[in-house]
């Protein structure tokens, strides 16, 4: 048996599908037909066909997590989980893990980082909270401090943005839900309090 073609997919740009003896055998993507060194001409028996449709779930696999990555950053974790919902074998999950901290595409500083900003930006809540939800990501504690030392923003002022910026609607003119709000957001009452006071002041 021998490869008797190689054709660039109409539908998914950057996979080639492989013929051998005339017959679609199995596909690829551009970077693991490289690496596999599949070339028209080349003969093949059984056993490397099995070998090579093998190579391309596993490619596929790598590819889905590339676009399950591109939808917003992922933890270790998160990536790991996915594989595991996807049952992928222990070897190529560690395979492909690897793969992607080599290619600096899962990194769990820079994860917690662009974390910390997203929800500073669309979504402020407390430092408490942040580290909650960085620790339910599986991030390190070692990671999870390093970053929020790094945040500036004290949590007075977010409470006070809060505050302010939920006032704006009907159900939190009420002094009550507004604090159960805020006490969901990881703020201790005593602040929560204080702040209330000064911004009625405001």
């Amino acid at each position: 048996m021998n490869v008797t073609a190689i054709k660039q997919q109409v539908k998914r740009a950057g996979r080639y599908s492989i013929f051998v003896d005339g017959k679609y055998s199995f596909s690829l993507s551009a970077d693991a037909l490289l690496d596999s060194k599949v070339v028209i001409g080349l003969e093949v028996d059984e056993k490397a066909i099995r070998e090579f449709k093998q190579l391309s779930d596993d490619d596929k696999l790598y590819n889905n997590v590339l676009g399950y990555l591109a939808i917003r950053p992922r933890s270790h974790w998160e990536i790991e989980s996915y594989l595991l919902r996807k049952k992928a074998s222990p070897p190529l999950s560690v395979s492909i893990l690897n793969k992607l901290s080599n290619n600096d595409l899962i990194n769990d500083q820079k994860f917690a980082q662009a974390f910390v900003n997203d929800r500073r930006l669309l979504k402020p809540t407390s430092r408490r909270k942040l580290n909650l939800e960085l620790r339910q990501k599986r991030v390190s504690t070692e990671v999870i401090d390093l970053v929020l030392a790094g945040d500036e923003v004290p949590d007075s002022d977010v409470l006070r943005e809060l505050i302010t910026r939920k006032r704006r609607q009907t159900k939190y003119q009420d002094d009550l839900k507004l604090m159960q709000y805020l006490a969901r957001q990881g703020f201790n009452y005593g602040d929560i309090k204080d702040a209330l006071g000064s911004t009625d002041v405001d």
